[in-house]
């Protein structure tokens, strides 16, 4: 019964992150919601910033110390380890969806792409995003990063064996492909509101600090493998090698 359970618990976290992807881009890309990202603002601006400073740092606390292998030591005294990592997407799924409910518009025009072609570039610039996204989730495994494997391999009473490193498709090109896909899907838009920008904004500089943090957990766990595969391959673009300066100064 605790394997049958853990199971469906898995099934339902996973089943609240894709929906919460899929509103997701609606949300971000202001698209067959009532209320976006780029919705007109209902509370002066600075109630507003906030507002959306409180809602971007629940998330961020929320996304970074629970992924840390110490938190997750502390963790699985009291959550079991064939749902941790269920758990943490769930939660991960609610602090976005509180971005949604109580985030503010700030209203503000920051360029506005009225050329069709211009516009439809953007458009599908912000699709690519998204889907680079979910690819790039599948070349490293999807369902054990969002918690399905781990349950399913409790419901068949098998132990987990932690992946193997590889780096398939993408990451052979580049050590984050599932970030600029991030980027895409936050700056690639025709219309550019105030809001939109000051989420862009953050959200950016948080992943690049996210990516500091978990490379720093990943030399850990994996070591020279992963010291070799980070000498050898740039962190963001693709054909920015080591050697450049620029290179250099995005990996400290």
């Amino acid at each position: 019964m605790k394997r049958l359970t853990a199971f469906f618990y898995g099934l339902a976290c996973y089943a609240v992150f894709f929906a919460t992807f899929l509103y997701a881009i609606g949300w971000v890309g202001d698209l067959y919601l009532p209320v976006t990202i780029d919705s007109a603002p209902l509370i002066p601006t600075g109630y507003a910033l906030l507002v959306n400073i409180g809602l971007l740092t629940l998330f961020a606390l929320q996304h970074s110390i629970m992924a840390r292998p110490a938190f997750k030591r502390w963790w699985t005294q009291y959550v079991p380890e064939q749902v941790e990592r269920s758990t943490y997407v769930l939660f991960s799924s609610l602090a976005l969806i509180a971005m949604f409910v109580f985030w503010q518009p700030l209203g503000g025009m920051i360029w506005q792409v009225e050329n069709t072609a211009g516009a439809a570039i953007l458009y599908s610039l912000f699709g690519i995003g998204w889907l680079l996204v979910l690819v790039a989730t599948f070349l490293i495994n999807h369902f054990d990063l969002f918690g399905l494997r781990q349950v399913w391999l409790y419901l068949l009473n098998r132990e987990y064996t932690p992946l193997k490193f590889k780096t398939p498709g993408a990451y052979k090109f580049v050590r984050h492909p599932m970030y600029i896909g991030w980027f895409f899907a936050f700056w690639a838009t025709p219309v550019m509101t105030a809001g939109h920008l000051f989420f862009a904004l953050i959200t950016t500089a948080y992943i690049l600090l996210a990516i500091r943090l978990e490379e720093r957990d990943l030399l850990t766990a994996l070591g020279e493998d992963y010291a070799e595969y980070r000498k050898n391959v740039p962190m963001l673009i693709p054909w920015l090698r080591n050697a450049s300066g620029q290179q250099e100064a995005l990996q400290k």
